[in-house]
Order: structure tokens, then sequence, then C-alpha cells
């Protein structure tokens, strides 16, 4: 089948060529000249002329007209084919064949030549080819279609992770400084903590017996059920001196100070209702703590308080109770008394977005060697003025001071014996101020106020009587105390906190001239600044205005009593630690940096400009 088509398709093909040459063998064409040949120039010209108006006769060769022969007796076997346009007979004058001679002329250009102005690398250098790996994964294709669940994140490490539970540091330095300290635990237990410190710190001035020692120690506990929380404490404090003041404008004599040493046995428990996220919840607590105090002399004292509060909120109301019951006695050569306070605290809270409001009563009865009974307001308001940055804060309140000889030696260490013991009674508080925050990090709070106090105490001198040593006395009547109290605390990070406290106060005495030994300005500031893991420093600042003590001067006169006054000082102090490891470290610490002669009380000087440091290690 496939050679019958080939057959028929050459049969055509030959009729076709056969066709056009007997086109141009029936008339004979007219003869064309030449072409000319020259040696300047090689031209091919196209020459086209139509076989239909050709008169001029066309040489054949032998060779064309055997082959003419040959293909015309092939096509005689074949019907004709019709080559005219349109159906005509080629031999009416419009036949296709025609002779097409194509001439054109080729002009070659070269480019000119560039050389190249650089040398081939003769070196042969072989480039490294890293070896390939190649891991194909297994991984099964997830259609985006559908929402995928989220996968949990995984709690980060925390940073404590590596806490260690004990810690112990040791230290020497100038003034005969001795510094120790260990703290202990049982680690990290939510149920469960249980631990212990101990303390020592000493110091020796350039004066004659200026020295001071101070140790502590106490173990305590906690516990933490489903429904009740319970913590106690034990502790001991030791604080050892000697009556080393001396006018300093006179010639010291000979004198052997004598010793002064504070034993202070004490310890405190709770009972507390933990917290439950629950509707209308009751709360309640309950607290046990007390203290023996003793010192060289005959001084005693026993100290219990019991106290606890019950509450019951409903909706946004709370409705409590809160009572204590202080019993107390003191002794010394001269006297031994019961001094005990009991008092009830009716209160009622409510609170809103904007606004806190508490309202109250304070009732306190006196029994032992003072019988008085008071009722004292108890209330306070919270209102927010700039929404998340400003609140404005009142309170009005007043209670009973308890007189204890732990209070007063805690204040001032160089009081001699048989101190008067008078309650002092605050008959009304009032506080009015703003709190907030002025930008991130900053927080403040500023207040003015104005207390009513009776029987205010005062620490003076009692050189006449005691060889340096002071005594307690008291403003009989009512003093007004009025002043402004100012706070301010920058934290920019956790790597830096600067803060401060300003307190200015106006005495109004009722019976004695002057506050005697109350400073009417003082100012702390301090900052701690975590430069780096292993770096920290810190910084404290104390300035205390001047104050006065009635001791008469020299040139004092009944009618010009001129007093003793303790000039201003400033006390500047700061440290630093440098963790070596976890576990190990070095710290330095300097006190009274300006080498200020301070005084607190008359005729004892403060330590001058000492330095110390030591080692710490965690365990």
């Amino acid at each position: 089948m496939r050679s019958g088509y080939k057959i028929t398709l050459l049969t055509l093909i030959t009729v076709f060529f056969f066709a056009s040459a007997n086109a141009q063998t029936k008339k004979p064409a007219q003869k064309k000249p030449a072409a000319k040949t020259t040696a300047k120039k090689t031209e091919t010209k196209t020459t086209v002329k139509k076989a239909a108006t050709s008169k001029a006769p066309v040489k054949t060769t032998p060779q064309q007209k055997a082959n003419a022969k040959n293909l015309g007796e092939a096509a005689s076997k074949v019907s004709a084919a019709d080559t005219s346009k349109n159906g005509k007979n080629p031999n009416e004058g419009n036949a296709l064949a025609e002779e097409i001679v194509v001439t054109t002329s080729y002009k070659p250009v070269l480019a000119e030549a560039v050389k190249i102005r650089r040398n081939p690398d003769l070196e042969d250098k072989q480039p490294y080819k890293a070896p390939l790996a190649y891991a194909p994964i297994d991984r099964k294709l997830s259609q985006d279609n559908n929402i995928r669940q989220l996968d949990a994140m995984k709690r980060p490490a925390e940073q404590d992770s590596a806490l260690y539970n004990n810690y112990a540091k040791a230290g020497l330095g100038s003034m005969k400084t001795t510094i120790a300290e260990g703290y202990f635990s049982n680690g990290r237990d939510e149920a469960l903590q249980v631990g212990g410190f101990v303390k020592h710190f000493a110091q020796s001035g350039s004066i004659e017996k200026q020295s001071d020692a101070r140790q502590e120690l106490g173990v305590f506990g906690k516990t933490v059920t489903d429904d009740i929380t319970l913590t106690g404490r034990l502790n001991y404090k030791r604080h050892a001196t000697y009556f080393y003041g001396f006018d300093d404008d006179n010639t010291r004599p000979a004198f052997d100070p004598q010793k002064q040493v504070f034993n202070t046995f004490g310890g405190e428990g709770e009972i507390s209702k933990n917290f439950k996220d629950e509707e209308n919840p009751f709360t309640y607590a309950a607290k046990f703590k007390g203290y023996v105090f003793s010192n060289s002399f005959n001084a005693r004292e026993n100290n219990i308080v019991l106290s606890g509060f019950l509450n019951k909120t409903v909706n946004q109301f709370y409705a409590g109770v809160a009572a204590s019951l202080d019993l107390g006695t003191q002794k010394d050569s001269l006297y031994s008394n019961n001094n005990s306070i009991l008092r009830a605290n009716p209160y009622i809270k409510f609170q809103g977005d904007n606004y806190k409001v508490e309202a109250g009563v304070n009732i306190a009865k006196e029994f032992g060697f003072s019988s008085r009974f008071y009722i004292f307001p108890a209330a306070k308001l919270e209102l927010q003025v700039v929404p998340k940055y400003v609140r404005l804060f009142a309170e009005a309140k007043g209670d009973i001071n308890k007189a204890s000889l732990l209070g007063f030696t805690n204040t001032n260490p160089f009081l001699g014996q048989n101190l008067n013991l008078v309650n002092s009674v605050d008959k009304l508080d009032i506080t009015l101020g703003l709190k907030g925050t002025l930008a991130p990090g900053l927080a403040f709070k500023a207040a003015i106020f104005r207390n009513s106090i009776k029987n205010l105490p005062l620490f003076v001198n009692n050189f006449a009587n005691e060889f340096n040593k002071f005594q307690v006395i008291y403003d009989n009547g009512d003093a007004r105390v009025s002043g402004f109290n100012g706070e301010l605390d920058y934290k920019a990070s956790d790597d830096f906190n600067l803060y401060g406290r300003i307190e200015i106060k106006d005495y109004k005495m009722a019976s004695e001239a002057q506050p005697w030994n109350l400073p009417k300005f003082v100012l702390t500031a301090g900052t701690s600044i975590h430069i780096s893991d292993k770096v920290d420093i810190n910084g404290s600042l104390m300035f205390r205005g001047n104050t006065q003590d009635p001791l008469q001067t020299a040139t004092s006169t009944p009618a010009n009593p001129l007093y003793t006054q303790i000039p201003s000082f400033a006390d500047l102090s700061g440290g630093a630690t440098y963790k070596i490891n976890k576990q190990l470290s070095v710290f330095v610490q300097a006190n009274n940096i300006l080498n200020a002669g301070n005084k607190t009380w008359v005729y004892y000087p403060a330590y001058g400009f000492n330095i110390f440091g030591g080692v710490g290690y965690a365990f």
C-alpha cells in the first residue's frame, strides 16, 4: 500500500517537471546576449523572462533531449495535469513556468584585530570540591487548606534553676572590722521551708573603747497545706557597746567606760487561711509573738502579743474585725511595771474601679500602771485621678504607742538605768497625698501630714546624774508635728534601680523648748546597679539636719540659755560584688566615704572612714 503511494507521488513530480520542459520547447525564445564578466567586479545578475512572451529559441543539449524523452515517455502514461492559473491552458499566454536567476554582490568585512592584554595562566590548578552528602527528608506532605492545630510552646528554663541552698561570707577590714554571715535552707519545696541564719559584725574606732559588736542567729519554718499556712521563727540578738562618750573640748581623763550588752530572745508563729478564688470568701489569721529582753544591768522586759483578724466578703464589701492583746512587764532596779494594751478595730471596706474606701474605728484600752480608754478614727480613701497613673489618698487614724525598753534602746543604745516609761498617744494623724507613676519605671509618693501627739518621748543627756548617759523625758501636753514626706523610685530595668526619700518636719512643742535630738530634715537615697552577670554595685547617701540637746554651753545664762547643737552631716557609703563563678564571689564595702566627723548624740562621734571586704561562697 505504501509503495503505491510512493509510485504515484513520483509520477506526479515527473509529470510536473516534464510539463515545464515541454512549455519551454514549443516556442523558441529570443536569444539573450551573454552576461559580461570583468576583472574588477564579480556580479551575479538576476534576469526574469516570461516563457509566454519570450520569442528567442532555447537551445538544448543532447543530454537534455535524452532526459526529456525519457520523462515524456513516463508522463505519457499519466493523464496531463492542469498547471495553469484558474484551470487555463498554459499555452494561452499565462503560464506559471518562469526562469529565475538571482544575482547579488558579497563584500566580506573583517573586524579589526584586538590585542588580548592578559597572559594565560599555565598552572594546572584543580579546584577543591567538597564532598556532598544528601539525606532525604522523610516528611509527610501537609495540606494547607485546613487550619493546623498549634503545638504547645515549651516552657523556657528558669534562670534560677540551679539555685544553691546555702550561702556563707566572711571578711576583714579597717577599724578591726570583722564580718561573717551564713544562710541555710532545705531548698525549693512548695509545701515545706526550713532554714536558719547566723550573722556577726564588729568594729572598733579610734577613741578608747569605741566599739560596737552585733550578733544574730535564728531558725524559721513554713508549711503549706490545702487550706492553711503555718509559719514560725525563733531568733536571738546580741548587741555590745561601751559608754565611751566624752566632751572633746576638754582633756579626756583616764576612765574605764562601762560596757553595755543587750540580749533579746524572740519568737513568733502564725496561722492563716490560704487564698482561694471563690465568691464571697471568708478569711482569717492568728499570730503570736513575744520576746525577752535584758541588759548588762538590772533591766528586764517581757512581752507577748496575740493578734488576729476575721474578714467576710460580700460582693464589693469587706467587713471584718482585727484585734490584739499586748501584754508586757518591765523591771529595773527601782520599779516593776505591768504595761498592757487591748485593741479592737472593726471596719468595713468597699471598692470600685476608681476608688477604695475603708471606714472603721480603733478602740484601745490601757491597763497596768496606766488605765486609759480611747476611740480613734481609722479611715482611708483612695481615688484614681489619672487612670493608671496617679491616685489621691487620704488617711485619718490614731493609736497608743507603747513605751518599751527594747524600742528605746534600739534608737539610743547609750541610755542609762531606770528609764521613765510612759505610753505616748497619737490622738489624730491626718495624711493627704498623691502616689502613682510618672513614667514607665518611675514611681512616686508625696504627702503632707499633721499629727497631734500626747507625751512625745525625747532622748536627752543625763550627764549630771549619770556619767555620759542619756535618759528619756516627755513633752507634757499635746505636741503638733506637721511636715512633708516624699518618695521617688526609678527602676529603668532589672539592672538599674535608684530610690530616694525626703522627710521635713516642723514641731510645735507643748512644754519643751525644742524637739531635743529630733532632726527636722532627713534625706536618704540609694542605688543598685547590675553591670553584668559578674559585677554588682550599690551605694547609699544619708543627710541629716542639725539637732539640739538641752546640754547648756559654757556661755549659757539663765536669761539667755544656749544649748549644745549637733551639726548636720552627710554619710556616703558604697560597695561592689564580683562573681568569679556561680559559687564563689568577692565583695568590698566602704562606709563614711566623706570621713565626716558626724555625731548622732552629744559626745558620741560616729565611726570615720572605714573599708572592709571578703569572699562569699554558695553551696
